[in-house]
């Protein structure tokens, strides 16, 4: 059965995020949904999958609280569901910088996917990537640049240390579904910089509205879900996820000989230790074995750094 992948997220002023972890849990669990929904006082954000009518059902119960009334959310889809169970969990921020912002108090200015091109050929302007080093190498937008972080936590530093906002008059920037790069743009704003934009809706959104002809995006997206990475139309894509690190791999990482399958990959093969390469052989060989026995066996998830579904 297909599945709809729905995600969301908005910055908005919440309180009693326990009780509505509790009410949303059971309503997700009540109609089949799976997946993970960040909930902490700055607001909302989720990945979630399930049937149509299950996903429709969630979506107006989560909108018919106040708060999210006007919650946007975007779709995709899969014929085998990419989650294992779901979670509902309580966070410091929805999406981790690590310093004090607050995107309900101001942000940049939203450009949507249509516009988008105009203004990242501006030659003025700095286009970011605001994403981790991993997502970057399967796929960016041309003359993006890459602060090359290994967790969203840091990118203030980048900042401070790369950008100058009386050099810098117009800096643009993206990530996956906008939540990262909003939040960054209330910071870069906090420090000084006057032009600020960001992608509304983020990659995904650029992916499914722009035609691949008009396209200035170059490559894959990683998606933090079983899909591993999504292509123009937000069809699913051609990597793999490495079991050891969680980080995309490709048909050319698999011809490495530092990739071992559900083992390690290039990226990891130099940081595992023996004993874990064991255990992740023993792994391999138990899901062997049960594949031979028709038992299901969880699946593992690609890793996510900054605790984002987005």
């Amino acid at each position: 059965m297909t599945q709809v992948v729905a995600t969301f997220y908005k910055f908005v002023k919440l309180g009693d995020i326990a009780e509505r972890q509790n009410s949303l849990l059971a309503c997700c669990i009540e109609h089949g949904i799976k997946g993970t929904i960040l909930l902490a006082d700055e607001g909302i954000n989720g990945t979630i999958a399930g049937d149509r009518i299950a996903i429709d059902t969630v979506l107006s119960y989560l909108r018919s609280d106040p708060h999210f009334t006007d919650l946007k959310h975007k779709e995709s889809y899969t014929d085998s569901p990419p989650f294992e169970r779901m979670k509902v969990r309580l966070k410091k921020e929805i999406v981790t910088l690590g310093v004090p912002v607050d995107p309900n108090e101001q942000v940049g200015t939203y450009i949507n996917p249509k516009d988008w091109n105009t203004i990242i050929s501006d030659p003025d302007v700095v286009l970011i990537d605001t994403r981790n080093d991993y997502e970057v190498d399967i796929g960016t937008f041309q003359r993006a640049i890459s602060p090359q972080t290994k967790s969203f936590r840091e990118f203030p530093e980048y900042v401070q240390q790369n950008l100058d906002p009386n050099k810098h008059k117009k800096v643009a920037m993206f990530c996956t579904g906008g939540i990262r790069c909003e939040k960054a743009s209330a910071f870069m704003l906090s420090q000084g910089f006057q032009e600020v934009y960001h992608l509304q809706g983020g990659i995904l959104k650029y992916l499914e509205e722009v035609p691949t002809e008009e396209s200035l995006w170059e490559g894959e997206c990683f998606v933090f879900d079983e899909r591993i990475a999504v292509k123009h139309g937000l069809e699913e894509g051609s990597y793999n996820a490495c079991r050891g690190c969680g980080h995309p791999i490709s048909e050319a990482d698999k011809t490495s000989e530092k990739y071992q399958e559900r083992v390690c990959c290039p990226n990891c093969f130099d940081s595992l230790t023996e004993e874990k390469k064991a255990r992740m052989q023993e792994k391999h060989r138990q899901l062997e074995l049960a594949r031979q026995r028709n038992v299901q066996h969880l699946r593992i998830k690609p890793s996510d750094q900054d605790g984002h579904t987005t």
